[in-house]
């Protein structure tokens, strides 16, 4: 199965769960760990609650390679994100002069550096900062935990930093073909190949066509090329018989 690197997302933020803000960061972290050799296993939304968010920290940094978490990093009170991990990780939390230096650099009017932006400076014990000349207020990494910004745009580029530092295992490879069936049609001699398949994962997913009729996407994944090529093979082979059935 060649090396096999293992992540798990959290989200956190009451916003999220409420419905008030729409998710953008799941979709982008999924492509992004895939193109770089990371499987994405699992990913989980909790409110900002300590307790909650503590308890799956440590599932999912006990369970995988890597945790990632957005949101939850900012000068609102409800921002609970990097003294939950202090505490999943039993570290102290306190400012991080570096990035104290650079926030009175950047709020030099009086009071602008207030309590509430400080709170941003705050870094578990032991954690390096993931910033950039672009990024303000950092994320941080600590043990296997990422921690980064909800905001769309800024985790995306705490993304970009990280990355070149994770380890990563051999890339999931995959290919696709349009079955022109339903996918009931295809369910048993599907499953068929599959089973014939171990090394490889087949997925089929309906959708409708530019005629607004069923047809069914199969995808196949696996990490060996010789794999992937003989069991999408196996797969055109049996869309043909069915064509000709029909």
């Amino acid at each position: 199965m060649g090396d096999i690197v293992t992540a798990g997302v959290l989200v956190i933020g009451d916003e999220i769960l409420s419905g008030r803000t729409k998710d953008k960061n799941i979709g982008f972290i999924a492509e992004y760990l895939t193109n770089i050799g990371i499987d994405l296993k699992e990913v989980r939304i909790v409110a900002d609650d300590e307790s909650d968010i503590v308890a799956a920290v440590n599932a999912l940094r006990a369970r995988y390679t890597y945790v990632f978490t957005t949101g939850g990093i900012g000068p609102t009170h409800d921002d609970i994100t990097a003294d939950s991990v202090a505490k999943a990780l039993d570290v102290s939390i306190d400012h991080h002069p570096e990035v104290v230096a650079r926030f009175k650099e950047r709020y030099q009017k009086p009071g602008e550096l207030n309590e509430a932006r400080l709170r941003m400076a705050r870094i578990p014990q032991g954690a390096q900062p993931i910033q950039s000349a672009t990024i303000l207020a950092p994320g941080f990494r600590i043990d296997n935990v990422i921690v980064m910004a909800g905001v769309p745009s800024i985790m995306q580029a705490m993304m970009d930093i990280v990355a070149p530092t994770l380890r990563v295992g051999d890339r999931m490879l995959s290919e696709s073909v349009r079955g022109n069936c339903r996918e009931g049609d295809i369910g048993t001699p599907l499953r068929e190949i599959a089973e014939a398949h171990p090394d490889t994962a087949i997925g089929s997913y309906p959708f409708l066509d530019e005629n607004g009729k069923p047809n069914t996407s199969i995808v196949v994944r696996s990490r060996d090329q010789a794999n992937l090529t003989t069991a999408m093979d196996a797969v055109k082979a049996m869309l043909a018989t069915l064509k000709v059935l029909q």
